[in-house]
C-alpha cells in the first residue's frame, strides 16, 4: 500500500485534518448504466433536499475553503472538486461523464462533500506520498486544464513531484481506461472522521456494484 504522509505546514493550517485512503484492484470501462442510474436518481433527490444557498451549511465543503485561505489561494476563484461538482449538479446540470472509476469518485465527492483525488497507482513515482502546499512556480498540469499555478494549494507529492490537489488531480497519474488499481484519497479538513470513512465506504460499496466483476481486493486505511 502507498505510504501517506501529512506534512508540518499542511498540520500547522489543520491541525484537525483526517484523510482516508482507498486502493482497489479494479476493472475500469468507458461508461456504465447502472452507475448513471444510480447518479441521476440521486442528483433528483438532492436537488429537493439542497439548493446552492446550502453550501454555506456544509462543513466539508466550507472546511475546505477555510484551509485554502490559510494557505493563501482564493477559493472562489481556484474552487474546490467538491464545491464544484455540488454546485453544478444543483444548478441541474449533469455530471461529466468521463469513466466509470472518476464518474464514481464524483459521485462519492458530492454525497459528502468532500474534494477526492483519484489516481491510477500504477504510475505514482515510489510507495509514499506526502501532502504539503504548493511552491512559486512549482511545475503542475490540471487534468484538461494544462498548466495550474498550485501555490498555495494543498498538493499530494509523489517522488516526480504533485499529483493531486483539491481543485484538481494531475495529468501523470489520472484515471483512464487501462488504470486496473486505483488509489482514492478524501480528504477530511473538517477533522471529521466518522464521514470521512463513511465517504470512502461508499466509494468501496460503488466500486463493487459497477466496477469489480473480477473480485478484485479493496483496502481502506
Amino acid at each position: 500500500m502507498v505510504q501517506i504522509t501529512v506534512s508540518d505546514e499542511i498540520k500547522a493550517v489543520c491541525p484537525e485534518f483526517v484523510g482516508a485512503a482507498l486502493e482497489a484492484r479494479f476493472t475500469n470501462t468507458p461508461y456504465s448504466a447502472p452507475l448513471w442510474e444510480e447518479i441521476r436518481t440521486f442528483q433528483a433527490d438532492y436537488c429537493r433536499k439542497f439548493t446552492t444557498e446550502s453550501l454555506k451549511d456544509m462543513p466539508a465543503i466550507q472546511a475546505t475553503r477555510a484551509v485554502y485561505k490559510k494557505c493563501g489561494k482564493d477559493p472562489s476563484r481556484y474552487r474546490p472538486s467538491g464545491e464544484a461538482l455540488v454546485r453544478r449538479m444543483l444548478k441541474g446540470h449533469d455530471l461529466y461523464q468521463i469513466n466509470t472509476a472518476v464518474d464514481l469518485i464524483n459521485l462519492a465527492s458530492i454525497a459528502y462533500g468532500y474534494s477526492i483525488g483519484g489516481f491510477d497507482a500504477d504510475r505514482i513515482a515510489g510507495d509514499t506520498l506526502t501532502l504539503g502546499i504548493g511552491q512559486t512556480g512549482e511545475p503542475y498540469e490540471g487534468i484538461g486544464r494544462g498548466p495550474l499555478n498550485i501555490e498555495g494549494l494543498p498538493v499530494y507529492r509523489d517522488g516526480e513531484g504533485g499529483i493531486g490537489t483539491p481543485t484538481s488531480d494531475h495529468e501523470r497519474t489520472k484515471l483512464t481506461g487501462e488504470t486496473t488499481r486505483l488509489l482514492a484519497l478524501v480528504n477530511g479538513y473538517d477533522g471529521n472522521r466518522e464521514q470521512v470513512l463513511a465517504c470512502a465506504e461508499y466509494m468501496q460499496e460503488l466500486l463493487k456494484k459497477h466496477a469489480q466483476s473480477d473480485g478484485g481486493e479493496i483496502h481502506i486505511y
